[in-house]
């Protein structure tokens, strides 16, 4: 698997200053020329070019139902707005990633490593640790790559250094220095030995790590590892800062040279700031001037990248949606040409069949018409008790929930939301309902909160909410509801977790959260009539409940 040269910092050592090449067999040629063009931009240093080209790939693999092909890409993309720093963009990429990559499959276990090593890395920058510890872990657990494993043990031990977890850090470093002891010359020692020495010095104010990071640095120097000596020089400059600071001074100076010539602005940035504090006054006003130039032109950039990955996305969904309507204007065209057709060949049968064929075809006619008439009935009652239970019951639970919630609720405010019940009651026999992509956020939304439940929602974008017809998009809304009105009733969950997907016109999407669950699923009336809605729109809905390990619903439907 072919790694994103620019970014070799952030699948390989993120959790340290050096920079280190991942070594990996080439990928296979590919017959989908956007992804190969995305690679040659990468070679080239080109996010953007890349990302958008990823972004072309994906939509091929999707027709062809390739789900390998778009959870690769959507995998790279995620690594490059890692890089780019956009992390919450990163982290629902790679998790919409991981919706395609199948872990039954082997084939699909160094990009399902290569995910989870990003995941990592996302959570370790977002200061979440401890999450970020259980994705290494996951990533230790697909690698087929001893190199790849050493690495990933590496990134725990300094998500738990960055913890203050010292002996568990310093624990890793010792198990990795036993993999590893047959190469005692190569980066990985040497980067090792850098971080176990810098730990033990953190761990103990006292302990002097000279001479160890001078023995990797002597490594570093004898393999060129550029990379490395930028680590070992920013880490010898950070000793010496207080106790010797002309040598610190000399340390910064070499590391500010080395970024340079690596053309990385983020230690050019670093190596600035320790220049600022440990050179004389006239020169330190000189660095920083640089400092402050290079930081605004680095910001700019990153804030430009990630606009252009957002339009990116928005530019693909808007151009789908667009095919879609003129697919859709086609059909509706060639129904009524049909139509037509339809129309003229039964008034040519009554015609030829004279007067008895008319009267045998009225008094068919008529009964159809009778049965019709008393299935619609039926359909409008039903559809009546499914409004009531929806538009008023599940409003007032929302309400509720909002109150339960938001506890400094306005009286103002409540007012309006049982004056909105009101009008909606008193009118029930019209839809005034919105379940556009904006209001199906506001109602999943409704149920959660920061000290009582959590909700992760991934891939509401990238389905085209909005491209779906009137029908499947209250059916599927009103389902999600009952789904949330369940939850918040019945379950005790703290966290729920919503994923959609769509592969051409097929979509699922998964609920699970980490509620009580129950022994044997027995669904009183709302979410009984969670099946009779998705049949309605030609979909299926499967449950899977078990007491003390949460509940999952899984909704698939076409909206062809």
């Amino acid at each position: 698997m072919r790694i994103l040269y620019f970014l070799l910092f952030v699948l390989i050592v993120s959790c340290t200053k050096t920079k280190e090449n991942n070594v990996n067999q080439p990928e296979k040629t590919t017959d989908n020329p956007y992804y190969e063009k995305a690679w040659s931009y990468l070679d080239q240093k080109e996010p953007v070019n890349a990302f958008q080209n990823f972004n072309k790939a994906k939509e091929i693999y999707l027709k062809r139902n390739d789900s390998l092909g778009v959870g690769k890409c959507l995998m790279n993309m995620g690594i490059i707005l890692t890089g780019q720093g956009d992390y919450f963009g990163a982290q629902e990429t790679s998790l919409e990633a991981s919706t395609y990559l199948k872990e039954n499959n082997r084939e699909n276990n160094s990009y399902i490593s290569a995910n989870y090593n990003n995941l990592g890395i996302i959570n370790r920058n977002l200061k979440n640790y401890n999450k970020s510890i259980e994705f290494y872990n996951l990533a230790m657990k697909f690698s087929m790559d001893d190199t790849d494993k050493l690495v990933y043990l590496n990134n725990i031990a300094y998500a738990y250094g960055e913890q203050k977890k010292f002996k568990e850090a310093i624990s890793i470093y010792n198990q990795i220095f036993q993999k590893n002891s047959n190469n005692k010359n190569d980066n990985e020692y040497s980067r090792t030995l850098t971080n176990l020495a810098k730990t033990k010095w953190l761990q103990n104010a006292d302990y002097n790590p000279v001479s160890e990071l001078k023995k990797a640095l002597n490594i570093r120097l004898q393999e060129k590892d550029l990379w490395g000596q930028n680590s070992s020089y920013a880490h010898l400059a950070d000793y010496y800062t207080q106790k010797k600071p002309d040598s610190a001074l000399i340390y910064a100076t070499k590391m500010y040279g080395v970024a340079k010539t690596l053309r990385s602005p983020d230690d050019q940035i670093e190596a600035l700031q320790k220049l600022v504090i440990l050179e004389n006054p006239e020169k330190s006003k000189q660095y920083f001037l640089t400092y402050q130039k290079l930081n605004d032109s680095l910001q700019t950039a990153r804030s430009k990248a990630k606009n252009q990955f957002a339009l990116i996305r928005y530019e693909t969904e808007k151009n789908k949606a667009n095919f879609q309507k003129a697919q859709a204007d086609n059909v509706k065209k060639q129904n009524q040409i049909l139509k037509q057709y339809a129309g003229l060949g039964i008034l040519g049968l009554i015609l030829i069949g004279g007067g008895a064929g008319s009267v045998i075809w009225y008094r068919r006619r008529r009964k159809r018409l009778e049965k019709e008439k008393e299935l619609e009935i039926k359909k409008t009652e039903l559809r009546y008790s499914k409004k009531v239970h929806d538009k008023v019951a599940n409003k007032v639970y929302r309400v509720m929930s909002e109150v339960e919630n938001v506890p400094e609720m306005k009286k103002e405010v409540l007012l309006d939301k049982l004056e909105n019940i009101y009008e909606i009651s008193r009118d029930i026999s019209y839809d005034h309902e919105p379940t556009d992509e904006k209001h199906l956020v506001e109602m999943l939304e409704s149920y959660s909160s920061q000290d009582d439940v959590q909700l992760v929602k991934v891939g509401i974008q990238e389905i085209g909410w909005d491209t779906f017809n009137k029908d499947t998009q209250s059916e599927v809304f009103n389902v999600l509801q009952e789904l949330m009105t369940n939850m918040k009733k019945h379950s005790k969950a703290t966290r729920v977790v919503i994923i959609m997907s769509r592969i051409n016109e097929e979509v699922t999407i998964r609920y699970t959260d980490n509620g009580v669950g129950c022994d044997k699923l027995s669904p009183k009336n709302g979410i009984k009539n969670t099946g009779n809605r998705m049949e309605s729109i030609g979909g299926a809905i499967n449950f899977d409940a078990v007491s003390g390990e949460g509940f999952k619903a899984e909704l698939k439907f076409s909206v062809q």
